[in-house]
C-alpha cells in the first residue's frame, strides 16, 4: 500500500488532513511516526512557497509521498498579518494561546475591536515528478472576544457570516467550509486518479 506523509506535527491539521486521504488507498505517516526530523526551513514569502517548501524537504528526507500545507490568518486592519508567521506570530515554538496574545495586543494597539480577515490555505503533494497545489480561503471578522471550544489556533477569534466563530463548529461543519476543507477538497480527486482503487 501507497505510503503518504503528511508534513505536520499539529494535531488539529492531522485530524482534518488524515480524515479526508482517508477514502484513498492509502497508509498515511505524520512527522510525530519519525524521530528527530529536522524542521523545514520556511522562509517562503507566500503560503504556496512554503508549502512546496515542506512538501520538497520531507519527500526529499523520507522519500515518501508527502502532502504538506500552510496556512494562516490575514487580518486586514493589520495589513495582513500574520499571514505566514500565523504559526510564529509569537515566536517559533509559539503555541495558540502565546499567538492569539499577540494578534489581540496588535489590534489593541490601533485601538480595533474587529476587522474583516480571511483564513488561507495552500496545500502541495510531492512524490518524485508530481507536484500538486491547491488553495482554500474562507473569509469572516476577527474580533477580540472568544467563542468555542472547537478548532485550533485562531478560531475562536473567527466569525464567520452566520455569527459563529470557527471555533464553535463541529469538525464536519467546520470541515465542510474551511480554507483547509477546500484546499483537500480539490486535491483529493486528482490524488485519486494518482492512487486508484
Amino acid at each position: 500500500m501507497k505510503k503518504i506523509l503528511i508534513a505536520t506535527k499539529n494535531v488539529g491539521k492531522l485530524r482534518e488532513m488524515t480524515a479526508a486521504l482517508s477514502e484513498l488507498p492509502v497508509k498515511v505517516l505524520s512527522l510525530t511516526d519519525f524521530e528527530n526530523l529536522p524542521d523545514a526551513v520556511e522562509n517562503g514569502k507566500t503560503f504556496e512557497d512554503n508549502a512546496k517548501i515542506k512538501a520538497k524537504f520531507f519527500h526529499k528526507l523520507t522519500g515518501l509521498a508527502c502532502i504538506a500545507d500552510d496556512s494562516g490568518l490575514e487580518v486586514d486592519a493589520l495589513n495582513g498579518a500574520p499571514g505566514v508567521n500565523s504559526a510564529r506570530y509569537a515566536g517559533y515554538h509559539a503555541d495558540d494561546g502565546t499567538n492569539n496574545t499577540v494578534l489581540l495586543n496588535e489590534l489593541k494597539k490601533i485601538g480595533v475591536e474587529e476587522s474583516p480577515a480571511d483564513y488561507r490555505c495552500a496545500l502541495c503533494f510531492v512524490d518524485n515528478d508530481v507536484e500538486i497545489l491547491t488553495e482554500g480561503k474562507v473569509d469572516g471578522t476577527i474580533k477580540i472576544s472568544p467563542r468555542g471550544n472547537g478548532g485550533f489556533g485562531y478560531d475562536p477569534y473567527f466569525y464567520l457570516s452566520n455569527g459563529k466563530t470557527m471555533a464553535e463548529l463541529t469538525p464536519t461543519e467546520k470541515d465542510s467550509i474551511s480554507h483547509r476543507g477546500e484546499a483537500l477538497r480539490k486535491i483529493i480527486p486528482m490524488l485519486r486518479k494518482l492512487f486508484p482503487k
